[in-house]
């Protein structure tokens, strides 16, 4: 449990510090360590809880949220995750859709990004409420908060600039991780919540620390650039870890 925690510490970090929660590889981490595969939503949801709620108050305090836009796409994504929560899936599609989404986010955002981009969005750029719909169904259904899968397509559509897009990834992580955990939690019960509660309390602290940690950082210290670069880089090697396992 201590080598756990300490991994899901420093997970917490470097995924607050492009405004994630982590769920994705805290998902990795707990099925490498053997640990039934329907805890899996329930423990990496509560994680995320944990980690953007943090991520969430700094950037709003530092007053890098575009609240407006960021809410609209929270609102059609929320009742999809609640729904994607209740759906039954196998482990072996829970791991392989997980692992195939994660590679596909990672690999768009390595694709070169032009200097006036945040002036510029896509003529598409209109649409993403309408995508979001989808993205928090498939949010639910694997236990993570969205956020991986929305922020490379606010990327790509050139939606706004890298910390105000980490600011409404984190927002819409902490919203549908707590629709999905609900989702989550009727289906699988009491018994299972429990379970999850009694192995889970020292990683939760864990996330708790490291996701102060990067979030200060992501602030503070790290520019536009590496916030676009950690992300592709976290997003593909956790796909690739996932599909490794199955």
């Amino acid at each position: 449990m201590i080598l756990l925690a300490a991994a899901f510490l420093v997970t917490a970090l470097l995924y607050a510090s492009v405004g994630f929660g982590g769920g994705s590889t805290y998902t990795a981490l707990l099925a490498l360590g053997g640990v039934d595969y329907r805890l899996l939503p329930l423990l990496s949801l509560a994680c995320n809880i944990v980690v953007v709620a943090g991520s969430t108050l700094r950037f709003a305090r530092a007053r890098i949220t575009p609240w407006r836009d960021a809410l609209l796409l929270t609102a059609t994504a929320a009742p999809a995750a609640f729904l994607g929560g209740l759906t039954p899936i196998g482990e072996r599609a829970f791991l392989g859709i997980l692992g195939a989404c994660l590679v596909l986010t990672g690999l768009s955002l390595i694709l070169p990004a032009r200097e006036d981009e945040v002036a510029k969005p896509a003529r598409w750029a209109h649409l993403m409420p309408i995508v979001a719909m989808p993205l928090g169904y498939l949010a639910g259904l694997v236990g993570i908060g969205g956020g991986i899968f929305l922020a490379p397509l606010l990327h790509l559509a050139r939606w706004q600039g890298a910390r105000a897009i980490a600011a409404t990834a984190s927002l819409f992580i902490l919203v549908n991780s707590l629709f999905g955990l609900a989702g989550q939690m009727l289906k699988g019960g009491a018994g299972r919540l429990s379970a999850a509660v009694d192995f889970g309390l020292p990683l939760l602290v864990a996330v708790a620390i490291g996701g102060q940690l990067g979030s200060l950082l992501a602030l503070k210290y790290l520019p536009q650039r590496w916030i676009r670069l950690g992300t592709a880089a976290l997003t593909t090697w956790v796909g690739v870890r996932l599909l490794l396992i199955l």
